[in-house]
């Protein structure tokens, strides 16, 4: 019983709608007609409504009746949900599968692992975060993530299992208005130095650890879109995703700068897919994991 509906009642009422009469409602739930008839007149009574209008040659949804409907199936749709939940927790599966995600991260090489889990296991609710620098990791190790795709710099942590799927190329870049993208030659330290960096930044520890700081004056950022937005405006070099920036750079909204001694990898930054090593996973993140081993680490 919820209050003093059930989900019988409501059950009931979807069918009538759905089979399109009491009799045909009956039939399909192999009930008398009669006994159908008496579960809606109980949930009228019970709330104080009429749910169809009895005037006419069949009864039709009065203009409440129409809105009661779709809430119910709406209660209905998420007590199946809490059914199957309950049933994979029987069978050993996870209750929840919670993913952080690096913004950094391509999202194109994910998709189709992302999309396979939905397909493998589909009642099994799986959440995303994407935050700022630090976020995934922060997520792992307060247990409000299971499984991360992530950068993990500058090493890998002891307490957490990596697993190496790809890497993306760092680009340093500016607009075509700023000074640096007519230097005319690789650009010194002295010469970034006096130019705004654009930086990611840990919104919770914004003066936590930076990696590739080249310039005296920062201005942080947690959201990589506003980054971008303010890189094409002109107001400072930052070094950005390739799969971001090669658009932008073919088509002339920004230009790539050549850095002396850039200790950024020439090879790219590593993504790894993560997990806490006190922390095992359930089925579904081993599947996941393993998936995304196999389509993007191989």
């Amino acid at each position: 019983m919820i209050g003093n509906l059930s989900l019988d009642q409501l059950r009931v009422l979807v069918t009538i709608v759905d089979a399109g009469s009491f009799s045909a409602a009956g039939r399909k739930l192999g009930r008398a007609q009669s006994a159908i008839s008496q579960a809606i007149a109980t949930l009228e009574m019970l709330q104080g409504v009429a749910l169809f209008d009895r005037g006419g040659y069949k009864p039709r949804l009065t203009e409440v009746g129409r809105v009661l409907v779709d809430h119910a199936r709406l209660v209905l749709a998420s007590a199946a949900r809490f059914e199957a939940v309950a049933a994979g927790a029987r069978q050993g599966l996870e209750p929840e599968l919670a993913l952080a995600i690096d913004p950094l991260v391509p999202t194109a090489p994910l998709i189709d692992s992302l999309r396979a889990v939905g397909e493998t296991f589909p009642d099994l609710p799986v959440s995303f975060s994407t935050e700022g620098l630090g976020g995934s990791l922060r997520r792992l190790r307060d247990g409000s993530a299971a499984l991360a795709i992530c950068l993990l710099l500058p090493h890998l942590p002891e307490d957490i299992a990596a697993y190496p799927l790809l890497r993306i190329g760092m680009r340093p870049v500016v607009a075509p208005c700023h000074p640096l993208a007519s230097l005319g030659r690789p650009a010194r330290r002295d010469d970034l130095e006096p130019h705004v960096q654009l930086v990611l930044s840990d919104p919770v520890d914004p003066c936590g650890a930076n990696y590739g700081l080249s310039s005296a004056r920062l201005w942080r950022f947690v959201d990589l879109g506003r980054r971008f937005d303010f890189l094409v405006a002109g107001f400072g070099w930052c070094r950005m995703p390739e799969h971001l920036v090669a658009a932008p750079i073919a088509d002339g909204r920004l230009i790539e700068i050549e850095i002396e001694d850039d200790p950024t990898p020439k090879e790219g930054l590593v993504i790894y897919a993560a997990h806490r090593r006190d922390h095992m996973l359930g089925p579904a993140g081993r599947w996941l994991l393993d998936t995304l081993r196999q389509r993007i680490g191989r």
